[in-house]
């Protein structure tokens, strides 16, 4: 097995252990924050150390576009099993968390609705919401806010952001490694 796919399979293991830990131990509560930060940073470092791991391995001089290649196998591997992980996590583990978050999100749909000031700035943002009554604001934004906030939304959406930071990371690592850590042309 190559040694950057080895290192998204342990950082990614870390980060479900960690992600696990939050959980069970209710240090965060329902704050994704600390996690989200902390994938971001198991990203760039499943990335950062799998490429150089590869690069101390490799006795051949290699081009950019096969440091870029390892890279992004890090990195894609790391965004399919946490993002996997996330779909399993909000489904199997903690489901709640959903419905907490959908009751939160009801809550503050109702007081904009029923706050004249910034009901009248949703209505200037959305021009078809001018002709449209405080109901079916409301309404249409609950229907919104159920449609968005699933397991399988949340998921796709950070496989998404996960494989575009991943390859925004992918270059920029690829190009420090070769300019500045191994200095190569």
């Amino acid at each position: 097995m190559r040694i950057t796919i080895k290192t998204a399979l342990i950082f990614s293991a870390l980060w479900i252990s960690i992600k696990y830990l939050f959980f069970f131990t209710g240090i965060t509560g329902h704050d994704r924050v600390p996690a989200t930060l902390l994938n971001i940073l198991f990203l760039l470092s499943a990335i950062t150390v799998g490429l150089y791991l590869q690069k101390r391995r490799d006795t051949d001089e290699t081009n950019a576009m096969i440091d870029l290649k390892n890279a992004m196998s890090a990195g894609a591997i790391y965004a399919v099993i946490v993002s996997g992980f996330i779909y399993l996590y909000y489904t199997k583990i903690d489901p709640e968390f959903i419905t907490h978050q959908l009751a939160e999100r009801e809550v503050e749909i109702h007081k904009m609705v029923n706050d004249e000031k910034r009901l009248a700035a949703f209505k200037k943002e959305h021009a078809d919401a001018e002709i449209m009554t405080k109901d079916q604001i409301e309404q249409r934004l609950l229907k919104s806010n159920r449609e968005g906030a699933s397991a399988g939304f949340t998921s796709t959406l950070s496989t998404l952001a996960l494989l575009i930071l991943s390859a925004f990371y992918s270059i920029l690592v690829t190009i420090i490694m070769r300019k500045v850590v191994f200095r190569t042309t």
